[in-house]
């Protein structure tokens, strides 16, 4: 292996400069801001996800604070082990240099990983996690070790803790082994023993989530009724056309683990992406969700190629050149390398009437949080030191009690108030207060709640997302009903 280390490290070099210089553009994305909310408030689950990022997040807060660069390193960091892994995973599958590099190549190319690999989001760590169970998995069926089997309980276990998707990874894995020398590893008691290990791990969020009523699955059929239900019969597998090489860099793999005579031994890996496949089609499964079974595919494929081209092994440069010279022109829209002026001159986008630029959903939704929170600072500043040590913060979604909380930081702004998400479980404090800045609520809603409030301003932003311009900001006295009152009652709010 030794040898191939070269490969990867300058293949690795290259994935973890282009996410250098974009991690420190633009601002926190809403979600990076509600993960790193959950992590001042940890426990083993959260309304939206498992606990695991939340546990990173604190991590990263320890170690870089709120620094939007430092926060980043860590999806960067998963984005770079999956590179190597699938590297490594190559090498186990019987691959030289030129598989090592076109496995290597293929991550490089794969442009959404661009975008998952920035965001601070369970992604990123979901796509690491599949990847290390399957570099066990061959790690196992190439050595018969029953270590092997207990690091894939763990990974499954911490995997589970991180994103529930990977119980279809385990349904992929459970179908894909009766095709493992005819199911022979299921008279193995270590696998039990794995399974078992996995449950322990992933228990404490089992008992959260009874103990919560399972908002697990409120949120589900919330996500099943916003989005997923928007999703054509078709849209979860026209969307894997969008990367047409790499895509046939996987297909390729795919077929060499039924019909190669050295890869059909693991078949069982062939089986279990088409078990996760199918499932997540059936399911209308967001695209992205399937992202995380690329790399093993990349490595089963680039082992084929390398093997069709042995007699002419200077064509594997030239397949790694077709699958990566196109990738160069798609990567600012993917990760923000360039700076946003630069951008808008790139992607050629012309302001509309009111002079907003619209961007990618991604991308807008990392614009307006810093001239909210400077807002609700100088609101705040402008109190009588009575008023202000016994005012609220009354934010509207996640997007906007996130910045109030994280970006608010530096200005020790008091907590943020929010019936949104995870929000909502932590209350709205002790306090009674008589004045509460509004960040976000429309008319009715304040209206609703106090006797006088009066309009400062709505913030507009030319890059923001729609949903985040327009933003009205109040100052709230002599409120009607008392907050923590009338709490419970916002739960069935939670996730609209």
């Amino acid at each position: 292996m030794k040898k191939y280390l070269p490969i990867i490290f300058v293949l690795s070099l290259v994935k973890l400069v282009i996410h250098l210089v974009a991690n420190r553009n633009y601002g926190f994305h809403r979600d990076e801001l509600l993960h790193l909310s959950v992590s001042e408030h940890l426990d083993w689950g959260y309304m939206e996800f498992p606990p695991f990022i939340a546990f990173v997040g604190k991590l990263a807060h320890f170690l870089f604070g709120y620094s939007l660069s430092g926060v980043r390193l860590f999806p960067t960091v998963a984005g770079v082990a999956i590179l190597v892994l699938c590297c490594m995973i190559a090498k186990e599958l019987g691959g030289k240099k030129n598989a090592i590099m076109l496995a290597g190549i293929s991550v490089l190319a794969f442009i959404p990983f661009f975008r998952n690999h920035t965001l601070f989001q369970p992604v990123a760590f979901d796509q690491f996690f599949w990847t290390l169970g399957f570099y066990f998995l061959i790690r196992y069926f190439n050595t018969k070790n029953i270590k092997f089997l207990i690091y894939l309980g763990i990974t499954a276990g911490i995997g589970l803790l991180n994103k529930y998707t990977f119980v279809v990874w385990g349904l992929g894995i459970a179908i894909g082994l009766l095709f493992f020398e005819k199911g022979r590893v299921f008279r193995n008691k270590w696998l039990y023993i794995s399974g078992i290990l996995a449950f322990i791990i992933v228990l404490p969020n089992i008992l959260w989530q009874f103990n919560h009523d399972f908002p697990l699955l409120t949120h589900l059929q919330q996500l099943k009724e916003s989005q997923l239900d928007e999703i054509g019969p078709y849209d979860f597998a026209l969307e894997q056309l969008k990367m047409p090489f790499t895509l046939l860099i996987s297909l390729i793999g795919l077929l060499a683990s039924f019909f190669d005579s050295e890869l059909n031994k693991y078949k069982s890996i062939g089986v279990a992406v088409l078990v996760i496949f199918f499932t997540m089609w059936v399911l209308q499964s967001k695209a992205y969700y399937f992202f995380a079974i690329y790399p093993i595919l990349f490595a089963l494929g680039a082992v084929k190629v390398e093997k069709i081209l042995e007699r002419k092994p200077v064509w594997n440069y030239a397949v790694a050149t077709v699958l990566f010279v196109p990738t160069v022109y798609f990567i600012p829209m993917a990760t923000p390398i360039l700076p946003i002026e630069d951008f808008v001159a790139y992607s050629k986008l012309q302001p509309e009437k009111d002079g907003r630029i619209i961007l990618t959903g991604d991308y807008a939704d990392m614009f307006g949080w810093d001239e909210q929170v400077k807002l609700v600072d100088s609101l705040y500043r402008s109190l009588p030191k009575m008023e202000k040590e016994n005012c609220i913060i009354l934010a509207e979604n996640y997007g906007e009690a996130g910045a109030v909380k994280i970006l608010g930081d530096q200005y020790n702004l008091p907590d943020p108030v929010s019936r949104h998400g995870s929000f909502w479980t932590w209350g709205p404090g002790k306090k009674n207060p008589e004045v509460v800045i509004s960040l976000g609520n429309e008319d009715e809603v304040v209206n609703e709640l106090f006797e006088e409030y009066t309009l400062v301003k709505e913030i507009t932003h030319k890059y923001a997302i729609d949903e985040e311009n327009d933003i009205p900001v109040y100052i709230c006295r002599k409120p009607k009903v008392k907050l923590h009152q009338i709490w419970p009652g916002l739960e069935k709010y939670i996730f609209e």
